[in-house]
């Protein structure tokens, strides 16, 4: 009798390489008149004590993997939430700009989040009727936040090189808009990206991406 053939879990073929995907721990609470600092225009509050809490909580989840490398971007609260895990594994965090969160223009300063939490603002709504967020004055071009994603995930394959796994620290529109690019969704299909979860991402030889999975929190039960 023939032998069958058994379904196995997914492997990354060879020469692909996995980008695990951070998002921030939670930040620093929005208040309308104490406006977050900002670094070359873009709001940079450091992480809330629940903040802090999750990257501690990421380093028992991330350390079985095998890590090659760290990824952060110029704000404060990626590195802030990378630094347990770069002290648990003795790694030196690269910083990649390009996976910086979107320009939110007027609404820099922690005004998005102000508004977002209240119903109603017509604002707010266009952006998510319009799945774009150019609607606001002064933000940045879908165009360019779309190409500067792809840059920045190319970037952090080529440092990291074939058959390794990587983690890549970035923020909520930023890694929406990844999967948005690797599955061909809607813009705004995977947008609800919460604090300190985990999405996995194979880039394989050719340059396909691949989204293996999204917003992984099982690490903050």
């Amino acid at each position: 009798m023939a032998e069958g053939i058994p379904q196995r879990p997914f492997a990354p073929p060879a020469g692909a390489t996995e980008v695990i995907l951070v998002r921030h721990g939670a930040s620093a609470h929005a208040f309308q008149d104490q406006p977050f600092p900002l670094l070359d225009g873009q709001s940079d509050p450091e992480l809330a004590p629940e903040g802090q809490e999750q990257a501690r909580a990421l380093v028992d989840r991330l350390t079985p993997e095998p890590l090659a490398a760290l990824f952060v971007t110029p704000l404060r609260r990626t590195q802030e939430t990378a630094a347990p895990l770069a002290a648990r594994l003795g790694l030196d965090p690269v910083v990649v700009p390009e996976l910086i969160e979107v320009g939110l223009g007027e609404l820099e300063g922690g005004e998005w989040r102000v508004r977002a939490g209240k119903r109603g603002d017509p604002l707010v709504a266009r952006v998510f009727a319009e799945q774009r967020w150019d609607v606001i004055p002064g933000a940045e071009p879908a165009d360019a936040f779309a190409l500067r994603l792809r840059t920045g995930i190319e970037k952090v394959v080529t440092s990291a090189g074939p058959d390794r796994v990587v983690a890549a620290f970035s923020h909520g529109a930023a890694i929406a808009e990844i999967c948005h690019q690797a599955t061909g969704s809607r813009p705004f299909a995977f947008v609800a990206v919460d604090n300190a979860s985990i999405t996995r991402l194979v880039v394989l030889a050719d340059g396909t991406w691949v989204l293996r999975s999204f917003n992984d929190t099982a690490h903050l039960a």
